[in-house]
């Protein structure tokens, strides 16, 4: 059996909330990420533009709402070679 790992968690709620932009942290997060390893993006808006980017570099993206205008994006790596746990 593949070792699972953990996707990393980036919400960026409470930085909107302070107005702050977001895009570099979220930047910095995918360059924290392991080989192999996913990011969780929570977002009160669909990210598209971020989406299209992240496309653009061989992620896949994985939407869906969660309700009350929030959103999840998982951001899969271009080789996934072990089992993610959501």
């Amino acid at each position: 059996m593949a070792p699972r790992i953990i996707p990393i968690e980036f919400d960026v709620r409470a930085m909107l909330g302070r107005g702050e932009e977001p895009f570099a942290a979220i930047m910095a997060a995918f360059d924290r990420l392991a080989p192999g390893q996913a990011l969780r993006l929570i977002a009160p808006f669909r990210p598209m533009p971020l989406i299209a980017l992240m496309e653009e570099r061989g992620y896949r993206a994985a939407l869906r709402g969660c309700g009350d205008g929030v959103f999840e994006v998982i951001f899969m790596p271009p080789t996934c070679g072990p089992t993610m746990t959501p």
